[in-house]
């Protein structure tokens, strides 16, 4: 189907049992509908990033209560993969608070425990940042199944969440990993102020990629205090299903991810979004920094709805562990990602109050920023 803005809002707009059945119908003539995949994120390098994403605890300039620690060792990341083996899961995407990917000795780190993962028989995703061709290609020779980089939300919302990086650097980076024959793992948030039409707007550009994505997370902000979208009020769970339904019309091939903000979400809700076209999860109490039901309280949960996790490489090949994934690049060239020149006021405030509570001083005598 040639997709167009007007089809997809159509499809948005219907009644939400008529579209929760049209959902359901297409969910199963492309998977199979017991199947959940579940995923363990670790985060490998936590807190200090320096970009000013409006929703998230770890970037630098905001003051949360993330406990930060620096890269972990290859064995900290292989003793993770393997209780959330033995729990079930079959993917580990491991992540890292960086705006992009450097070609120096971290990065060898990261491409050893993709290689440890891979070795373990799980499929392995990575979340870095942005990162070059060349850059994907060393994943892709360490055994990486999936490359995650997500748009988060439609190109002209965008900029009132971030303004340290531009939105075509996020399809660049979609790019780079697709020339390296890795799969692309990309969603977005719902619940960070944007309307339908910019829920829409994401969807219709994940729908003209070719191919689509196969895994697609589905985000319900969680609003963490200390960050600019911390007063924002939490998604109803009727977004997520109309949200998770829209998805998997529009991408029937994709694996949809139930994310972030499972905590508040009820049995039957998750349910919902499960009929919806849903077809993985994260698994464990924590994502990057935020809450995440405990395991057990999943497989409960999958009881008693009949699901049962996924195999690894239900929907592709393992791939071949390559020694040229230790060659860094000759070239000493830096990539310039794009810094656009704009200021978020709701970023800037937090900020500010960021620097006032590290300087000693109460955070409510930063009222407002002059000079935006």
């Amino acid at each position: 189907m040639e997709w167009t803005k007007e089809k997809i809002a159509e499809i948005y707009h219907q009644p939400l049992l008529e579209l929760l059945y049209q959902a359901a119908t297409i969910h199963r003539e492309h998977h199979n509908s017991r199947e959940v995949q579940i995923s363990k994120l670790v985060s490998i390098k936590t807190d200090g990033c320096p970009e000013d994403c409006g929703y998230c605890p770890q970037a630098a300039r905001y003051h949360t209560d993330i406990n930060g620690n620096s890269l972990m060792s290859v064995d900290e990341v292989k003793q993770h993969a393997q209780e959330a083996k033995d729990m079930g899961s079959s993917r580990v995407c491991m992540g890292a608070a960086w705006r992009n990917v450097k070609d120096d000795s971290d990065f060898d780190q990261v491409l050893e425990m993709v290689k440890s993962v891979n070795e373990m028989d799980m499929e392995v995703c990575c979340t870095l940042g942005m990162l070059t061709e060349n850059q994907a290609k060393r994943l892709a020779d360490a055994g990486l199944y999936a490359y995650n980089h997500n748009l988060d939300t439609s190109e002209e919302y965008y900029k009132e969440i971030i303004s340290t990086r531009g939105y075509q650097d996020r399809l660049d980076t979609i790019d780079n990993a697709r020339k390296a024959n890795l799969t692309v793992c990309s969603g977005g948030i719902i619940g960070m102020g944007e309307s339908d039409e910019d829920r829409i707007s994401m969807l219709y550009t994940y729908a003209l990629m070719k191919p689509q994505p196969e895994s697609v997370p589905i985000n319900a902000l969680v609003a963490v205090e200390g960050t600019p979208l911390e007063e924002q009020k939490p998604v109803p769970i009727w977004d997520m299903i109309r949200m998770i339904a829209t998805t998997r019309i529009v991408l029937p091939e994709s694996a949809v991810r139930l994310s972030a903000g499972r905590t508040s979400m009820s049995d039957e809700g998750q349910a919902l979004c499960f009929m919806a076209g849903a077809n993985s999860i994260f698994a464990g109490d924590k994502l990057l920094t935020t809450p995440n039901p405990d395991f057990n309280g999943d497989l409960d949960l999958f009881n008693k709805l009949g699901l049962v996790p996924m195999k690894a490489y239900k929907k592709g090949d393992k791939p071949e562990i390559k020694d040229s994934y230790k060659e860094r690049p000759e070239s000493n060239e830096k990539i310039k990602w794009s810094r656009p020149s704009h200021k978020i006021e709701r970023n800037e405030i937090a900020k500010e109050k960021g620097k006032a509570i590290k300087n000693g001083f109460e955070p409510r005598k930063v009222v407002s920023v002059k000079k935006l």
